[in-house]
């Protein structure tokens, strides 16, 4: 008889797992939800000016910059008619490269050229608000564009799960696949979830990089998914009338816990690493990959597993009625 010490129960605690999968779905749902009614976009998350279509305008400033300084730039910005303008605060640390500078002041409105009378208003009213601001960096992507680039995305991302669910049903089964799917969409959601909360609450926009860290985080979890997968099929092989499937499943996953909790944690520790002492401007990407790292861990373990124990079970109850 097959023997293995049980560290973890999934069908035992069927009902926990898909308790906690919920707890971590349904606050980023209801974000998401309320972003899509709210927003103009009618986007789940707050969406950049990659997909928007826009102008940033960054000024480096020689001095620490608090919330209420924003408060006042936002005002003096609707003045001059840059309504509804986004400012974000980029704290930087001098160095020869920049200086003295200790702040970047970004400032992401409407689409404008660079040379026009509301480019040179919103620099006006920086450099009064900001003593020695300089403007060091202007963005510009027109709104067409920008849905384009939204609209192949979305595409992207559709056909990265349809290769998927192919290659696993040939693989696999169908069974399976439609548990691989589920977990990535479960990883997806729970990013784009907090991401969601995020652009509430602290005005986090999503940009072309969000897109990469999701269709990284969806190759990351097929991957652990693929491992657990692969080793309920070999022990089902050789163990299959020896051991019920849901002692199959738990055996199997205990036998690749180790190596997944192994894996993601080196991954999150070099993220992590990136995240404390890479540049500002990929904060939010490094971000997303470590909540992927994460929950698709997690949803390999316990979710993925778990739906295909469920489905095992109701088709030999179904069996044995029949």
């Amino acid at each position: 008889m097959f023997k293995f010490n049980k560290a973890v129960h999934v069908v035992k605690y069927r009902i926990l797992w898909m308790c906690l999968s919920a707890l971590l779905l349904l606050p980023g749902i209801g974000a998401m939800i309320y972003s899509m009614v709210t927003y103009p976009t009618h986007t789940p998350v707050k969406v950049g000016i990659d997909y928007t279509g826009g102008t940033i305008l960054q000024y480096g400033v020689p001095e620490s910059i608090n919330n209420e300084d924003i408060g006042k730039t936002r005002d003096a910005l609707t003045k001059v008619g840059a309504e509804n303008s986004y400012i974000q605060i980029l704290n930087v640390n001098p160095s020869e490269e920049n200086g003295n500078m200790k702040s970047i002041v970004s400032i992401r409105t409407k689409f404008i050229d660079e040379g026009s009378e509301m480019a040179a208003n919103i620099s006006n009213v920086v450099k009064s608000e900001y003593k020695d601001a300089q403007l060091i960096q202007v963005s510009s992507v027109g709104p067409t564009l920008g849905k384009e680039l939204f609209r192949m995305s979305l595409i992207a991302l559709t056909l990265a799960i349809l290769v998927m669910i192919i290659y696993i049903s040939f693989r696999f089964k169908f069974e399976y696949a439609l548990a691989a799917i589920l977990g990535l969409v479960h990883d997806v959601m729970f990013v784009m979830g907090v991401f969601s909360l995020l652009g509430i609450f602290y005005n986090v926009q999503v940009d072309g990089l969000f897109l990469t860290a999701i269709l990284t985080v969806i190759g990351f979890s097929i991957n652990d998914t693929i491992v657990t997968f692969d080793r309920i099929r070999e022990n089902q092989r050789y163990y299959g009338k020896k051991m019920t499937y849901g002692e199959i499943v738990d055996a199997s996953v205990n036998q690749t816990l180790a190596r997944s909790i192994n894996t993601s944690l080196t991954t999150f520790i070099t993220l992590a690493a990136l995240y404390f002492l890479g540049g500002v401007t990929t904060r939010d990407f490094v971000l997303a990959m470590m909540l992927g790292v994460v929950v698709g861990t997690y949803s390999s373990i316990f979710f993925c597993s778990m739906l295909v124990d469920f489905w095992e079970e109701r088709k030999s109850k179904a069996k044995a009625l029949a």
